[in-house]
Protein backbone atom coordinates (compact mmCIF):
# COMPACT_ATOMS: atom_id res chain seq x y z
CA UNK A 1 0.00 0.00 0.00
CA UNK A 2 2.80 2.31 0.93
CA UNK A 3 5.07 3.13 -2.04
CA UNK A 4 8.78 3.25 -2.22
CA UNK A 5 9.80 6.57 -0.33
CA UNK A 6 11.97 8.02 -2.82
CA UNK A 7 12.46 11.60 -2.72
CA UNK A 8 9.97 14.18 -1.76
CA UNK A 9 9.18 16.57 -4.68
CA UNK A 10 9.10 20.31 -4.56
CA UNK A 11 5.26 20.09 -3.79
CA UNK A 12 5.94 18.61 -1.30
CA UNK A 13 8.60 20.32 0.20
CA UNK A 14 6.72 23.62 0.01
CA UNK A 15 4.16 22.04 1.63
CA UNK A 16 5.16 20.73 4.56
CA UNK A 17 8.55 23.35 5.26
CA UNK A 18 5.91 25.94 6.75
CA UNK A 19 7.15 24.45 10.56
CA UNK A 20 7.94 27.24 13.30
CA UNK A 21 7.73 26.15 16.92
CA UNK A 22 5.77 29.26 18.53
CA UNK A 23 3.73 27.81 21.17
CA UNK A 24 0.79 29.12 21.90
CA UNK A 25 0.03 32.26 18.98
CA UNK A 26 -1.38 36.04 19.74
CA UNK A 27 -3.90 37.04 17.72
CA UNK A 28 -1.39 39.28 14.88
CA UNK A 29 0.38 36.04 14.57
CA UNK A 30 -2.60 33.94 13.25
CA UNK A 31 -3.49 37.11 11.05
CA UNK A 32 0.07 37.68 10.11
CA UNK A 33 -0.21 34.14 8.59
CA UNK A 34 -3.17 34.00 7.55
CA UNK A 35 -2.32 37.43 4.90
CA UNK A 36 1.06 35.92 4.22
CA UNK A 37 0.03 32.62 1.85
CA UNK A 38 -1.62 32.39 -0.97
CA UNK A 39 -4.63 30.42 -1.11
CA UNK A 40 -7.80 30.67 -3.37
CA UNK A 41 -11.34 31.55 -1.40
CA UNK A 42 -14.02 32.46 -3.84
CA UNK A 43 -17.12 34.48 -2.49
CA UNK A 44 -19.88 36.28 -4.48
CA UNK A 45 -17.71 35.56 -7.97
CA UNK A 46 -14.33 37.31 -6.53
CA UNK A 47 -11.30 35.25 -6.11
CA UNK A 48 -9.36 36.08 -2.84
CA UNK A 49 -5.62 34.66 -2.77
CA UNK A 50 -4.02 37.17 -0.37
CA UNK A 51 -4.85 39.48 2.31
CA UNK A 52 -8.01 37.99 3.13
CA UNK A 53 -7.90 39.17 6.58
CA UNK A 54 -8.65 42.70 5.13
CA UNK A 55 -11.76 41.28 3.11
CA UNK A 56 -14.71 42.86 4.17
CA UNK A 57 -16.66 39.92 4.22
CA UNK A 58 -14.10 37.98 6.46
CA UNK A 59 -12.19 41.10 8.53
CA UNK A 60 -14.86 40.85 11.18
CA UNK A 61 -14.40 36.74 11.71
CA UNK A 62 -11.12 37.24 11.00
CA UNK A 63 -10.69 39.54 14.07
CA UNK A 64 -13.09 37.52 16.08
CA UNK A 65 -10.53 34.21 15.88
CA UNK A 66 -7.61 36.63 17.00
CA UNK A 67 -9.32 37.61 19.85
CA UNK A 68 -9.90 34.28 20.58
CA UNK A 69 -5.70 33.28 20.62
CA UNK A 70 -5.40 36.48 22.22
CA UNK A 71 -7.50 35.62 25.26
CA UNK A 72 -4.23 33.13 25.67
CA UNK A 73 -1.82 35.85 26.31
CA UNK A 74 -4.27 37.59 28.85
CA UNK A 75 -2.22 37.37 32.38
CA UNK A 76 -5.59 36.67 34.03
CA UNK A 77 -6.31 33.84 31.55
CA UNK A 78 -2.83 32.97 30.41
CA UNK A 79 -3.04 29.63 33.07
CA UNK A 80 -6.29 28.69 32.32
CA UNK A 81 -6.05 28.69 28.69
CA UNK A 82 -2.77 27.03 27.99
CA UNK A 83 -0.33 24.51 29.40
CA UNK A 84 3.55 23.50 29.46
CA UNK A 85 4.08 21.61 26.33
CA UNK A 86 5.46 17.89 26.89
CA UNK A 87 7.97 18.03 23.84
CA UNK A 88 8.46 21.86 23.73
CA UNK A 89 8.27 23.13 27.07
CA UNK A 90 6.69 26.45 25.38
CA UNK A 91 3.31 27.17 26.80
CA UNK A 92 0.53 25.77 24.33
CA UNK A 93 -3.23 25.84 23.89
CA UNK A 94 -5.37 23.62 26.61
CA UNK A 95 -7.30 22.09 23.62
CA UNK A 96 -4.34 19.92 23.32
CA UNK A 97 -4.20 18.50 26.03
CA UNK A 98 -4.45 14.89 26.23
CA UNK A 99 -6.40 14.56 29.76
CA UNK A 100 -5.43 11.88 32.05
CA UNK A 101 -7.37 12.59 34.91
CA UNK A 102 -10.90 14.10 35.44
CA UNK A 103 -9.09 17.06 37.14
CA UNK A 104 -8.13 17.88 33.42
CA UNK A 105 -11.05 17.04 31.93
CA UNK A 106 -12.19 19.85 34.41
CA UNK A 107 -9.27 22.13 32.92
CA UNK A 108 -10.32 21.16 29.45
CA UNK A 109 -13.95 22.20 30.44
CA UNK A 110 -12.78 25.37 32.20
CA UNK A 111 -10.68 26.37 29.00
CA UNK A 112 -13.49 25.58 26.11
CA UNK A 113 -15.96 27.83 28.31
CA UNK A 114 -14.35 30.66 28.15
CA UNK A 115 -13.51 30.84 24.61
CA UNK A 116 -17.37 29.79 23.82
CA UNK A 117 -18.36 32.65 26.15
CA UNK A 118 -17.25 35.15 24.21
CA UNK A 119 -19.36 34.76 21.22
CA UNK A 120 -22.59 33.44 23.21
CA UNK A 121 -21.89 30.20 21.72
CA UNK A 122 -22.52 31.35 18.59
CA UNK A 123 -18.85 30.71 16.79
CA UNK A 124 -19.21 26.61 16.72
CA UNK A 125 -15.87 25.96 14.81
CA UNK A 126 -13.63 27.72 17.15
CA UNK A 127 -10.12 26.19 17.30
CA UNK A 128 -10.48 23.65 20.27
CA UNK A 129 -13.46 21.78 18.90
CA UNK A 130 -11.19 19.85 15.76
CA UNK A 131 -7.76 20.13 18.27
CA UNK A 132 -9.96 18.01 20.42
CA UNK A 133 -10.49 15.23 18.00
CA UNK A 134 -6.70 15.95 17.12
CA UNK A 135 -5.91 14.86 20.21
CA UNK A 136 -7.32 11.90 20.41
CA UNK A 137 -6.47 10.41 16.98
CA UNK A 138 -3.12 11.11 18.37
CA UNK A 139 -3.11 9.06 21.41
CA UNK A 140 -4.64 6.52 19.44
CA UNK A 141 -1.72 6.69 16.82
CA UNK A 142 -1.27 3.01 17.19
CA UNK A 143 -4.88 1.96 15.73
CA UNK A 144 -3.76 3.81 12.59
CA UNK A 145 -0.17 2.21 12.43
CA UNK A 146 -1.63 -1.06 12.38
CA UNK A 147 -0.95 -1.85 8.70
CA UNK A 148 2.17 0.16 8.63
CA UNK A 149 3.38 2.14 11.60
CA UNK A 150 4.25 4.90 9.18
CA UNK A 151 0.58 6.12 9.01
CA UNK A 152 0.57 6.13 12.82
CA UNK A 153 3.56 7.97 13.02
CA UNK A 154 2.15 10.57 10.83
CA UNK A 155 -0.83 11.29 12.58
CA UNK A 156 1.04 11.94 16.25
CA UNK A 157 3.49 13.89 14.15
CA UNK A 158 0.73 16.27 12.62
CA UNK A 159 -0.68 16.67 16.38
CA UNK A 160 2.07 17.71 17.36
CA UNK A 161 2.79 19.90 14.37
CA UNK A 162 -0.62 21.80 14.97
CA UNK A 163 -0.48 22.49 18.92
CA UNK A 164 3.30 23.44 18.81
CA UNK A 165 2.15 25.72 16.03
CA UNK A 166 -1.08 26.45 17.39
CA UNK A 167 -2.80 26.19 13.96
CA UNK A 168 -6.67 26.79 13.24
CA UNK A 169 -8.43 23.49 11.96
CA UNK A 170 -11.10 23.00 9.70
CA UNK A 171 -12.42 19.48 8.29
CA UNK A 172 -14.61 18.58 5.60
CA UNK A 173 -16.19 15.30 5.58
CA UNK A 174 -19.44 15.18 3.72
CA UNK A 175 -19.90 14.51 -0.66
CA UNK A 176 -21.42 16.70 -2.64
CA UNK A 177 -25.69 16.56 -2.42
CA UNK A 178 -26.22 15.29 -5.83
CA UNK A 179 -27.73 12.14 -6.02
CA UNK A 180 -27.82 10.72 -2.90
CA UNK A 181 -30.22 7.43 -3.83
CA UNK A 182 -26.28 5.71 -4.67
CA UNK A 183 -23.19 6.22 -3.35
CA UNK A 184 -20.12 8.06 -4.76
CA UNK A 185 -19.15 5.93 -7.06
CA UNK A 186 -22.47 5.77 -8.45
CA UNK A 187 -22.53 9.35 -9.78
CA UNK A 188 -22.90 10.32 -13.26
CA UNK A 189 -19.12 11.57 -12.49
CA UNK A 190 -17.13 9.31 -10.34
CA UNK A 191 -14.79 12.34 -9.60
CA UNK A 192 -17.75 14.40 -8.18
CA UNK A 193 -16.55 13.08 -4.74
CA UNK A 194 -13.45 14.07 -4.06
CA UNK A 195 -11.61 10.54 -4.06
CA UNK A 196 -7.57 9.20 -5.10
CA UNK A 197 -6.45 9.95 -8.66
CA UNK A 198 -3.22 8.86 -8.09
CA UNK A 199 -0.29 8.03 -6.11
CA UNK A 200 3.11 7.97 -6.87
CA UNK A 201 6.43 8.43 -4.84
CA UNK A 202 5.66 11.95 -3.58
CA UNK A 203 2.13 11.02 -2.55
CA UNK A 204 -1.71 10.99 -2.92
CA UNK A 205 -3.35 13.27 -5.89
CA UNK A 206 -7.01 13.77 -4.86
CA UNK A 207 -9.38 14.95 -7.36
CA UNK A 208 -13.22 15.78 -6.22
CA UNK A 209 -14.77 17.85 -3.69
CA UNK A 210 -16.58 17.59 -0.91
CA UNK A 211 -18.29 19.65 1.37
CA UNK A 212 -18.88 21.34 4.73
CA UNK A 213 -15.94 22.80 5.90
CA UNK A 214 -16.83 25.88 8.06
CA UNK A 215 -13.99 28.39 8.64
CA UNK A 216 -12.31 28.62 5.53
CA UNK A 217 -9.76 30.93 6.98
CA UNK A 218 -8.15 28.03 9.10
CA UNK A 219 -4.51 27.28 8.40
CA UNK A 220 -4.91 23.71 7.98
CA UNK A 221 -7.54 21.43 6.70
CA UNK A 222 -8.32 17.98 7.81
CA UNK A 223 -10.89 15.33 5.43
CA UNK A 224 -11.85 12.27 6.76
CA UNK A 225 -15.04 10.02 5.63
CA UNK A 226 -18.11 10.81 7.04
CA UNK A 227 -20.53 8.40 5.78
CA UNK A 228 -19.64 4.20 5.72
CA UNK A 229 -17.11 2.90 2.96
CA UNK A 230 -18.15 0.19 1.30
CA UNK A 231 -15.21 -2.78 0.91
CA UNK A 232 -16.24 -2.26 -2.58
CA UNK A 233 -12.92 -1.74 -5.32
CA UNK A 234 -15.10 0.67 -6.40
CA UNK A 235 -15.06 2.68 -3.04
CA UNK A 236 -12.11 2.00 -2.18
CA UNK A 237 -11.02 5.36 -3.84
CA UNK A 238 -12.92 7.40 -1.31
CA UNK A 239 -11.50 5.54 2.00
CA UNK A 240 -8.51 7.81 3.26
CA UNK A 241 -7.92 10.29 5.39
CA UNK A 242 -4.78 13.34 6.24
CA UNK A 243 -4.35 16.84 6.57
CA UNK A 244 -3.20 19.75 4.53
CA UNK A 245 -2.33 23.45 4.58
CA UNK A 246 -5.37 25.70 3.29
CA UNK A 247 -3.06 26.93 1.18
CA UNK A 248 -1.88 24.06 -0.70
CA UNK A 249 -2.16 24.33 -4.61
CA UNK A 250 -5.24 22.83 -6.26
CA UNK A 251 -7.17 23.50 -3.30
CA UNK A 252 -10.17 25.79 -3.51
CA UNK A 253 -12.62 27.06 -1.64
CA UNK A 254 -16.07 28.08 -2.56
CA UNK A 255 -17.94 29.90 -0.13
CA UNK A 256 -21.67 30.58 0.39
CA UNK A 257 -23.50 34.20 0.66
CA UNK A 258 -21.90 36.03 3.42
CA UNK A 259 -24.01 37.24 6.15
CA UNK A 260 -21.01 39.52 7.41
CA UNK A 261 -23.06 42.77 8.62
CA UNK A 262 -21.05 46.26 8.35
CA UNK A 263 -23.04 47.69 11.28
CA UNK A 264 -22.54 46.22 15.02
CA UNK A 265 -25.79 48.50 16.00
CA UNK A 266 -27.98 46.72 13.38
CA UNK A 267 -26.19 43.02 13.70
CA UNK A 268 -23.72 42.60 16.97
CA UNK A 269 -23.41 39.02 15.76
CA UNK A 270 -23.65 38.60 12.28
CA UNK A 271 -21.02 41.59 12.45
CA UNK A 272 -18.48 39.70 14.20
CA UNK A 273 -19.19 35.87 14.07
CA UNK A 274 -20.14 34.73 10.61
CA UNK A 275 -17.80 32.11 10.57
CA UNK A 276 -18.19 31.37 6.80
CA UNK A 277 -18.60 27.84 5.23
CA UNK A 278 -17.71 26.43 1.94
CA UNK A 279 -17.64 23.75 -0.50
CA UNK A 280 -14.21 22.19 -1.04
CA UNK A 281 -12.78 21.40 -4.41
CA UNK A 282 -9.75 19.30 -4.80
CA UNK A 283 -8.28 19.90 -8.46
CA UNK A 284 -5.44 16.91 -8.23
CA UNK A 285 -4.41 18.08 -5.01
CA UNK A 286 -0.56 16.18 -4.06
CA UNK A 287 -1.17 15.04 -0.11
CA UNK A 288 2.31 14.12 0.48
CA UNK A 289 2.88 10.68 2.42
CA UNK A 290 3.96 12.16 5.64
CA UNK A 291 0.16 14.00 6.00
CA UNK A 292 -2.01 10.84 5.17
CA UNK A 293 -3.51 9.42 8.21
CA UNK A 294 -4.62 6.15 6.26
CA UNK A 295 -5.72 5.18 2.59
CA UNK A 296 -8.05 2.39 1.32
CA UNK A 297 -8.79 0.94 4.71
CA UNK A 298 -12.38 0.49 5.08
CA UNK A 299 -12.36 -0.53 8.66
CA UNK A 300 -10.60 2.40 9.72
CA UNK A 301 -12.80 4.94 7.71
CA UNK A 302 -15.69 3.36 9.46
CA UNK A 303 -14.67 3.22 13.03
CA UNK A 304 -12.04 5.79 13.41
CA UNK A 305 -13.69 8.33 15.72
CA UNK A 306 -15.10 6.04 17.80
CA UNK A 307 -12.20 3.77 18.10
CA UNK A 308 -9.87 6.69 18.69
CA UNK A 309 -12.36 8.85 21.39
CA UNK A 310 -12.84 11.55 18.90
CA UNK A 311 -16.41 11.68 18.48
CA UNK A 312 -16.31 11.87 22.57
CA UNK A 313 -14.02 14.46 22.89
CA UNK A 314 -15.87 16.66 19.89
CA UNK A 315 -19.36 15.96 21.71
CA UNK A 316 -17.45 17.08 25.11
CA UNK A 317 -16.58 20.54 23.56
CA UNK A 318 -20.00 21.00 21.63
CA UNK A 319 -21.87 20.31 24.49
CA UNK A 320 -20.37 22.40 26.69
CA UNK A 321 -20.20 25.23 23.37
CA UNK A 322 -24.18 24.49 23.64
CA UNK A 323 -24.41 25.54 27.60
CA UNK A 324 -22.62 29.07 26.70
CA UNK A 325 -25.34 29.11 24.25
CA UNK A 326 -28.18 28.29 25.91
CA UNK A 327 -27.26 30.36 28.87
CA UNK A 328 -26.41 33.54 26.60
CA UNK A 329 -30.22 32.97 25.40
CA UNK A 330 -31.50 32.82 28.63
CA UNK A 331 -29.97 36.34 29.25
CA UNK A 332 -31.69 37.93 26.46
CA UNK A 333 -35.32 36.82 26.74
CA UNK A 334 -35.00 37.45 30.62
CA UNK A 335 -33.72 40.70 29.73
CA UNK A 336 -36.67 41.27 27.05
CA UNK A 337 -38.88 40.12 29.82
CA UNK A 338 -37.85 42.59 32.41
CA UNK A 339 -37.23 45.82 29.72
CA UNK A 340 -41.16 45.87 28.13
CA UNK A 341 -42.58 44.67 31.78
CA UNK A 342 -44.03 41.07 30.49
CA UNK A 343 -42.02 38.73 33.43
CA UNK A 344 -45.30 38.81 35.39
CA UNK A 345 -47.19 37.16 32.65
CA UNK A 346 -47.24 33.21 33.50
CA UNK A 347 -47.00 32.03 29.58
CA UNK A 348 -43.94 34.10 29.83
CA UNK A 349 -42.70 32.23 33.12
CA UNK A 350 -43.57 28.67 31.36
CA UNK A 351 -41.52 29.94 28.09
CA UNK A 352 -38.66 30.89 30.10
CA UNK A 353 -38.71 28.09 32.77
CA UNK A 354 -38.34 25.53 29.64
CA UNK A 355 -35.39 27.64 28.47
CA UNK A 356 -34.25 27.19 32.33
CA UNK A 357 -35.01 23.45 32.25
CA UNK A 358 -33.30 22.64 28.90
CA UNK A 359 -29.85 24.87 30.83
CA UNK A 360 -29.73 22.61 33.42
CA UNK A 361 -30.00 19.48 31.37
CA UNK A 362 -27.34 20.13 29.48
CA UNK A 363 -25.54 21.21 32.22
CA UNK A 364 -26.12 18.55 34.08
CA UNK A 365 -25.16 16.16 30.86
CA UNK A 366 -21.81 17.66 30.65
CA UNK A 367 -21.15 17.44 34.42
CA UNK A 368 -21.96 13.50 34.52
CA UNK A 369 -19.81 12.62 31.63
CA UNK A 370 -17.32 14.19 33.35
CA UNK A 371 -17.90 12.40 36.77
CA UNK A 372 -18.16 9.31 35.05
CA UNK A 373 -14.98 9.29 32.47
CA UNK A 374 -12.34 6.61 32.65
CA UNK A 375 -9.37 5.63 30.81
CA UNK A 376 -9.63 4.67 27.44
CA UNK A 377 -7.88 1.92 26.04
CA UNK A 378 -5.19 4.51 25.22
CA UNK A 379 -4.49 5.93 27.80
CA UNK A 380 -6.76 9.01 27.73
CA UNK A 381 -9.25 10.28 30.44
CA UNK A 382 -12.46 10.13 28.24
CA UNK A 383 -15.36 11.29 29.47
CA UNK A 384 -18.69 8.75 29.64
CA UNK A 385 -20.24 9.19 26.07
CA UNK A 386 -24.08 8.34 27.26
CA UNK A 387 -24.83 11.50 28.61
CA UNK A 388 -22.77 13.50 25.75
CA UNK A 389 -23.98 11.43 23.07
CA UNK A 390 -27.87 12.02 24.43
CA UNK A 391 -27.80 15.65 24.47
CA UNK A 392 -26.01 15.89 21.34
CA UNK A 393 -29.08 14.26 20.55
CA UNK A 394 -31.32 16.84 22.16
CA UNK A 395 -29.78 20.21 21.42
CA UNK A 396 -30.63 19.86 17.72
CA UNK A 397 -33.97 19.47 18.01
CA UNK A 398 -34.71 21.80 21.13
CA UNK A 399 -32.61 24.49 19.45
CA UNK A 400 -35.17 26.28 17.06
CA UNK A 401 -37.65 26.25 20.22
CA UNK A 402 -35.03 28.73 22.11
CA UNK A 403 -35.65 31.10 18.56
CA UNK A 404 -39.22 30.84 18.51
CA UNK A 405 -39.19 31.95 22.64
CA UNK A 406 -37.34 34.80 21.18
CA UNK A 407 -39.83 35.40 18.52
CA UNK A 408 -42.82 34.81 20.86
CA UNK A 409 -41.83 37.45 23.58
CA UNK A 410 -40.45 40.14 21.47
CA UNK A 411 -43.52 39.67 19.28
CA UNK A 412 -44.18 43.24 16.98
CA UNK A 413 -41.48 44.71 18.52
CA UNK A 414 -38.61 42.65 16.46
CA UNK A 415 -40.74 43.55 13.00
CA UNK A 416 -40.95 47.67 14.21
CA UNK A 417 -36.93 48.45 14.47
CA UNK A 418 -34.91 51.67 13.35
CA UNK A 419 -31.42 50.71 11.93
CA UNK A 420 -28.44 52.62 12.99
CA UNK A 421 -28.85 55.78 10.41
CA UNK A 422 -32.23 56.11 12.14
CA UNK A 423 -30.56 56.51 15.01
CA UNK A 424 -28.37 59.74 14.04
CA UNK A 425 -31.00 61.28 12.06
CA UNK A 426 -33.35 63.98 12.84
CA UNK A 427 -35.43 61.51 13.65
CA UNK A 428 -33.82 60.95 16.99
CA UNK A 429 -36.34 62.96 19.52
CA UNK A 430 -39.50 61.25 17.88
CA UNK A 431 -37.13 57.56 18.64
CA UNK A 432 -36.70 58.42 21.84
CA UNK A 433 -40.54 59.16 22.42
CA UNK A 434 -41.88 56.60 20.90
CA UNK A 435 -39.26 53.30 20.94
CA UNK A 436 -38.77 53.86 25.07
CA UNK A 437 -39.49 50.64 27.31
CA UNK A 438 -40.59 50.16 30.22
CA UNK A 439 -37.72 49.57 32.72
CA UNK A 440 -34.74 51.61 29.69
CA UNK A 441 -33.57 54.36 27.13
CA UNK A 442 -35.55 53.76 23.53
CA UNK A 443 -32.01 53.55 22.39
CA UNK A 444 -31.02 50.49 24.81
CA UNK A 445 -34.26 48.98 23.76
CA UNK A 446 -33.50 49.19 20.41
CA UNK A 447 -29.70 47.89 20.86
CA UNK A 448 -31.70 44.60 22.61
CA UNK A 449 -33.97 44.19 20.37
CA UNK A 450 -31.81 44.20 17.65
CA UNK A 451 -29.44 41.72 19.53
CA UNK A 452 -33.06 39.24 19.12
CA UNK A 453 -33.40 39.95 15.62
CA UNK A 454 -29.91 38.46 14.62
CA UNK A 455 -30.65 35.47 16.56
CA UNK A 456 -34.38 34.93 16.00
CA UNK A 457 -34.79 36.23 12.27
CA UNK A 458 -31.49 37.46 10.64
CA UNK A 459 -29.91 35.21 7.74
CA UNK A 460 -27.24 34.74 10.69
CA UNK A 461 -30.17 33.25 13.09
CA UNK A 462 -31.29 31.16 10.25
CA UNK A 463 -27.90 29.89 10.03
CA UNK A 464 -27.43 28.70 13.41
CA UNK A 465 -30.54 27.05 13.11
CA UNK A 466 -29.65 25.25 10.20
CA UNK A 467 -26.03 24.25 11.46
CA UNK A 468 -27.53 22.95 14.99
CA UNK A 469 -29.92 20.84 13.50
CA UNK A 470 -27.48 18.89 11.32
CA UNK A 471 -24.17 19.75 13.44
CA UNK A 472 -23.16 16.05 14.38
CA UNK A 473 -25.21 14.80 11.13
CA UNK A 474 -28.88 14.32 10.06
CA UNK A 475 -31.12 13.70 13.56
CA UNK A 476 -32.93 10.57 12.21
CA UNK A 477 -29.35 9.17 11.13
CA UNK A 478 -28.19 10.06 14.75
CA UNK A 479 -31.12 8.69 16.47
CA UNK A 480 -31.06 5.80 15.00
CA UNK A 481 -27.05 5.51 15.41
CA UNK A 482 -28.12 6.13 19.53
CA UNK A 483 -30.89 3.23 19.39
CA UNK A 484 -28.36 0.49 18.05
CA UNK A 485 -25.35 1.95 20.00
CA UNK A 486 -26.95 1.91 23.29
CA UNK A 487 -27.25 -0.65 25.76
CA UNK A 488 -31.15 -1.72 26.82
CA UNK A 489 -30.74 -4.96 27.83
CA UNK A 490 -30.17 -4.09 31.85
CA UNK A 491 -33.36 -2.36 31.17
CA UNK A 492 -35.30 -5.31 29.51
CA UNK A 493 -33.59 -7.88 31.96
CA UNK A 494 -35.25 -5.83 34.97
CA UNK A 495 -38.88 -5.96 33.08
CA UNK A 496 -38.67 -9.35 32.68
CA UNK A 497 -37.59 -10.12 35.81
CA UNK A 498 -40.75 -8.27 37.24
CA UNK A 499 -43.06 -9.87 35.12
CA UNK A 500 -42.21 -13.02 36.40
CA UNK A 501 -41.53 -12.16 39.99
CA UNK A 502 -43.47 -14.69 41.56
CA UNK A 503 -41.03 -17.62 40.12
CA UNK A 504 -38.17 -15.43 41.49
CA UNK A 505 -39.77 -15.15 44.95
CA UNK A 506 -40.72 -19.29 44.80
CA UNK A 507 -44.52 -18.67 45.54
CA UNK A 508 -47.49 -17.45 44.25
CA UNK A 509 -49.97 -15.24 45.86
Amino acid sequence: MWLKKGKMGTESRRVLEVVWEMGARTGSDYLRKLDSGQREVWIAGEKITRNVSRHPQFRAIAQSIAHLYDMQHDPELANQMTYVSPSSGERVGLSFLEPKSREDLEKRHKMMKTWADYSGGMLGRTPDYLNSDLMALASASKFFGRKDPRFGENVRKYYEFVRENDLLLTHTLIHPQANRSVGPSKQSDPFLAARIEDKNDEGVVIRGARMLATLPLADEIMVFPSTVIRGTSEDLPYSFGFGIPTQTKGLKFICRESFAEESRFDHPLASRFDEQDAVVIFDDVLVPWERMFFLEDVDIANTLQEVTGGIVHMAHQAMVKNVAKTEFILGVISTIGDTIGINEFQHVQEKIAKVIILLESLRAMVRASEADAELNQWGVMTPDFKPLNAGRNLFPRLYPGLRAVIQQLSASGLMALPIEKDMWSELRGDIDKYYQAKNTSSEERIRLFRLAWDIAGSSFGSRQELYERFFFGDPVRMAGNLFNWYDKQPYKDRVKKLLHYEEEDGHKE
